[in-house]
């Protein structure tokens, strides 16, 4: 890079996490309350993270990949995102700013999925030109250590002279003694074994050697998705916590932040406080938690498990503040519930002296 001085940009990123159960989305499901966009505010740059896509059986994960479900959610995406108005790709930015919300029409400037796993990055029109080198790495993590219906795919760009990653997970699940541990080595494993080759396409121009290959090396990092962490106490003493919603008691035994205050696997990463109810395990279709109160054998069956705040966001990083962090309880689809977050990032402009 020439020497120059160097500027910086902010932008508002919204990331958003959703274990979807396997479900097909219905053809009018409206995503508008999750990405916050009825009220006409919008971000700059939106990253969804689903996981189980697909049902997690041998056929979605050892079969050919399912790009049906991944085009349904696209499509629903751009939907809430610019007002139900299809986009076309030869559309320019002048165009878009036409439309009713007058922020310019969103696109896709990348996406990846792996069996259940998918991870989607839209920005505003005029901000495409401004992100270069994007990258995807997928790692399983699942039978065997290495099959996708567990793992994380993720998305890397420079956006200006400032790179981005974001790791969309699905960590193992369970709540037995040792379940603990293998969601942190899960973890190990996306960190160390993801790696980022050169841009994508053939057409683009090649990256840069010295462009990040490793997630920690990027400057601002997000790590999202059902991450599967539970709460480290007596079950039935988590039950009495639950029915009284008595969040903050059942939050300082929550798996996840005593790995981060321990400054263990998650050491440098932040999460937002939170505030919000557990994220699973729902009944369909309904606000209700998938545990018995009598607390006897049923209880303990894994379909009766006590309610966790399994899907999460986490960032590390200078250049970002978080200005929300919560739950999106009016989604029933699933039996977990969508978690999003907003964040101000700050972006470094290099001006060549030399133009």
């Amino acid at each position: 890079m020439q020497e120059g001085h160097s500027e910086t940009v902010n932008y508002r990123v919204f990331a958003g996490t959703w274990n979807v159960g396997g479900e097909a989305p219905p053809d009018d499901l409206d995503l508008e309350d999750w990405l916050d966009t009825k009220a006409g505010s919008y971000d700059d740059i939106y990253v969804l993270g689903f996981q189980e896509m697909v049902p997690l059986n041998a056929r979605s994960v050892l079969g050919p990949k399912q790009r049906s479900a991944a085009m349904k959610w696209q499509r629903l995406i751009g939907d809430a995102l610019n007002g139900g108005r299809s986009v076309q790709d030869g559309e320019d930015a002048a165009q878009g700013a036409a439309m009713d919300h007058g922020q310019g029409v969103f696109r896709c400037v990348v996406s990846k999925q792996m069996v259940g796993i998918f991870v989607s990055v839209w920005a505003r029109s005029g901000l495409r030109r401004h992100f270069r080198h994007p990258g995807v790495s997928a790692v399983g993590a699942g039978v065997l250590g290495w099959l996708g219906n567990k793992g994380a795919v993720s998305v890397r760009f420079l956006l200006h002279d400032t790179s981005f990653c974001f790791v969309c997970c699905h960590l193992a699940s369970g709540g037995e003694d040792g379940d603990a541990l293998r969601r942190n080595a899960n973890a190990a494993g996306i960190l160390s074994r993801t790696s980022f080759l050169n841009s994508a396409g053939a057409r683009r121009a090649p990256a840069p050697e010295e462009l990040p290959k490793k997630i920690l090396d990027h400057d601002r990092v997000v790590l999202l998705g059902d991450l599967n962490y539970r709460i480290a106490m007596d079950d039935a003493e988590a039950r009495q916590l639950v029915r009284a919603r008595k969040w903050s008691m059942l939050l300082e035994n929550d798996e996840l932040l005593l790995e981060l205050s321990g400054g263990r696997q998650f050491d440098g990463w932040r999460e937002g406080h939170v505030t919000f109810a557990p994220t699973y395990k729902y009944h369909r279709n309904s606000d209700q938690f998938c545990w018995c109160a009598d607390g006897g054998a049923a209880a303990r069956d894994k379909q009766h498990r006590a309610p966790a705040w399994c899907d999460r966001i986490l960032w590390r990083g200078k250049g970002m503040r978080q200005i929300r962090y919560e739950r999106c309880g009016g989604y029933r689809l699933s039996d977990h519930r969508p978690v999003r977050a907003e964040f101000y990032a700050v972006c470094e402009v290099v001006e060549s002296k030399h133009g």
